[in-house]
């Protein structure tokens, strides 16, 4: 077997492992509750593992398959690494392969690409309409950090909308129905989100979903997303606002969506708030460390396997 069979053969099996199996283990762990930043890094680490092993196989597998790429990427490298891989004895399904790999990469370029676009023509659209709906700001509102918008309506709402510039929001509903403490909870929520930047996670996981609907890592990565970044923007809150604020305002700030109904569709909302209200114990420093690391040592795996053979054969 030569070593870019061997390589590729690799990169598939560990594709295939970090895509189907070891994210249906993540989504029945209770960890990720107690610690979901670090439950997100993991998650991403995932996605980059499989997205370096179709990288990594689409680059061996043209090598193998044009000669024009094989001088391009072993034009550098001495003749005993380019030896080392046996380009000329590439399996048959190496083409086939390779051609699925630059299907595959780019359909997830033009996904990603559609992901933006219309995130930026929905981002342009609302904010048009915030701005003709936002009246003067009111007196005596606390100051915050970055441009606040305070629109006049019943409805008690707030959120972060990304951008150039970026807007934190909140309704005069929000304001009348919240107390102080608890509008600084709400606040310290939305821009938990902003400084974390989960608006491009939740890009990322929903063009990678929306492409390949039939791939569970993506499809759990979607769904996982969605639901640890609202966790980790809770915990920025209740630390500097304390847990019972920050579950009051929750309540309150969504009552009228029923967020203690068991029915609701919007269950998120209720388990949050009895996270809030009983927080989980969350990892000590070395356990969150150790996990970190080893996430971040997965994605060079792809990477060890490609460039295995022309490291083994250097003197």
């Amino acid at each position: 077997m030569t070593g870019t069979t061997l390589c590729l053969l690799l990169l598939s099996v560990v594709a295939v492992t970090a895509a189907w199996p070891v994210p249906r283990a993540l989504t029945r762990a209770n960890w990720p509750e107690r610690e979901p930043v670090v439950a997100l890094w993991v998650w991403q680490c995932l996605v980059a593992t499989v997205l370096l092993c179709c990288l990594t196989a689409l680059a061996l597998g043209a090598a193998a398959v044009f000669g024009t790429v094989r001088a391009q990427l072993f034009a550098p490298a001495p003749p005993a690494v380019t030896a080392a891989y046996d380009l000329s004895a590439a399996p048959p399904w190496a083409a086939a392969l390779t051609l699925l790999l630059a299907c595959g990469a780019a359909w997830t370029t033009a996904v990603l690409g559609r992901e933006l676009a219309d995130a930026r023509r929905h981002r342009a659209r609302v904010r048009a309409h915030l701005l003709e709906r936002a009246p003067d700001l009111p007196a005596g509102l606390p100051v915050a950090r970055g441009p606040l918008l305070v629109l006049e309506d019943e409805y008690p709402d707030a959120w972060w909308m990304p951008g150039s510039p970026p807007r934190l929001i909140v309704t005069t509903g929000a304001l009348h129905r919240l107390t102080d403490h608890q509008i600084d909870a709400v606040l310290t929520h939305e821009r938990g989100h902003a400084r974390a930047h989960h608006d491009w996670l939740l890009h990322l996981s929903t063009a990678l979903a929306t492409g390949f609907p039939r791939v569970p890592l993506f499809a759990h990565f979607c769904e996982q997303t969605h639901r640890l970044v609202e966790l980790a923007a809770d915990d920025t809150a209740s630390r500097r606002c304390g847990h019972l604020t920050t579950a009051l305002a929750l309540i309150e700030l969504n009552r009228h969506r029923g967020v203690l109904s068991c029915a609701s569709s919007h269950r998120l909302l209720g388990e949050r708030v009895d996270r809030l209200l009983r927080p989980p114990p969350r990892f000590g420093r070395r356990d969150r460390a150790l996990t970190t690391t080893a996430a971040a040592l997965v994605p060079l795996l792809p990477l060890l396997i490609t460039f295995a053979p022309g490291l083994t054969a250097l003197p």
